[in-house]
């Protein structure tokens, strides 16, 4: 079924006769003029009727399904949720991170009849966008990873991206479902208050599941039921990402041993966190995306290991008003750490002010691509940060030239 979706630079409905031509059973439109077969299904809006179908699905099905949002970790803690569920039941979960007015709807039509959980992430710029989403997927259960300074040019300021994601505790407490928290963050433990709530937290916590932080040298351990679970995820800012996996598969009486083969068996994708050897340098590849909040986890991170240090990172998005004072901020922690080189890339960036004789400035990639391809750095651990626009993965090849 071929749904005529319009874009700034597109209309789908020229494009109907085309998609029936090539197999499409139906195409759904919104242009009278481009009613012309017995299969185009006139609509008054294309994309509602698209949300509508799949919220009909979604009720026809009648499945569970668990919803999750954040600041940061989104799409990580869904594919570690999804790797523990499937463990014991046949699931369908967000593919990559399509995740918005599109792609939830495209999520729910992907389930089946031999889908036995679904799991649907939410992505966010602006307030009442959660919302909406949970009123088109109905989630029974979420869970939001964090709050973080993302999206702030939408969302206007950190109370409003508090605002904005706790839309799904709004949702889940008004329909009296379940809310995965974590007990040692106590934004979600004070925004839940009136919920019906699923926890969890270290030991020595009131959570209803116990886990353990062990260590991150650099791969993320943590304790679970006298249980020592190893992953290939690095950075201790993965940890609660973990931690709400195991949860989730406690919660739905997945085996230990399983929730553990899960974990220890989940390799990170699509430049998130990322570990990759160039010779005898090893390189960290977290340029999916980056804010104020992950880019200085992953700094904090990256000075705890041992070793010849180097950060390249690129300029972060959607900040609005707030990029020069946040940019700058991160020169100033990024230059204050024990890391021996930084490379800063980007317009925002390069307005910053740098004293430091350890870092360097670039306004763009080519600029930075010249200096790199005329430097010899070798026994050295990188870490490639930036927004998705800078697309600083890049940066791998050119460990392959030089």
């Amino acid at each position: 079924m071929f749904f005529a979706l319009k874009g700034p630079n597109f209309d789908g409905n020229a494009y109907a006769d085309s998609a029936l031509k090539k197999g499409a059973a139906y195409a759904i439109i919104d242009d009278e003029k481009f009613n012309t077969s017995p299969q185009t299904i006139l609509v008054n809006n294309v994309l509602e009727t698209l949300q509508a179908l799949a919220t009909f699905h979604r009720t026809y099905l009648n499945i569970p399904i668990v919803a999750l949002t954040g600041s940061n970790g989104k799409t990580t803690t869904k594919e570690l949720i999804n790797a523990v569920l499937s463990q014991k039941y046949s699931t369908t979960a967000t593919l990559g991170n399509l995740n918005n007015h599109i792609g939830v709807p495209l999520t729910l039509l992907a389930m089946n009849k031999n889908t036995e959980i679904g799991i649907v992430e939410m992505g966010a710029n602006h307030l009442k966008e959660i919302a909406f989403l949970c009123d088109i997927a109905k989630p029974n259960y979420g869970y939001i990873t964090n709050f973080g300074k993302a999206h702030l040019e939408g969302f206007g300021s950190v109370e409003g991206v508090i605002l904005g994601k706790s839309e799904m505790y709004d949702y889940l407490t008004k329909n009296n479902n379940t809310v995965f928290i974590n007990t040692n963050d106590p934004i979600q433990v004070e925004r839940t208050t009136q919920a019906k709530v699923f926890s969890f937290g270290s030991i020595s916590s009131f959570a209803n599941v116990k886990i353990d932080f062990v260590d991150a040298h650099p791969y993320v351990k943590c304790s679970y039921n006298d249980l020592e679970i190893c992953s290939q995820l690095i950075g201790n800012y993965n940890f609660n990402n973990i931690a709400a996996a195991i949860t989730i598969g406690n919660y739905f009486k997945v085996n230990d041993k399983a929730i553990k083969m899960a974990i220890e068996n989940y390799t990170p994708t699509d430049n998130r966190s990322q570990i990759i050897h160039k010779g005898n340098n090893q390189v960290i590849l977290d340029a999916y995306n980056a804010n104020p909040t992950s880019m200085r986890a992953a700094l904090l991170n990256l000075e705890k290991l041992s070793g010849n240090k180097m950060a390249i990172l690129g300029d972060m998005f959607e900040l609005g008003n707030d990029a020069a004072t946040e940019h700058q901020s991160l020169v100033d922690l990024a230059t204050s750490l024990n890391i021996d080189r930084l490379i800063f890339i980007g317009e925002n960036f390069n307005r910053s002010r740098i004293d430091s004789k350890k870092a360097m400035k670039f306004n763009s990639f080519t600029d930075f691509k010249k200096y790199f391809n005329s430097s010899q750095i070798n026994d050295t651990i990188f870490l490639i940060k930036g927004s998705r626009g800078m697309a600083l993965e890049r940066i791998v090849d050119l460990f392959n030239e030089a």
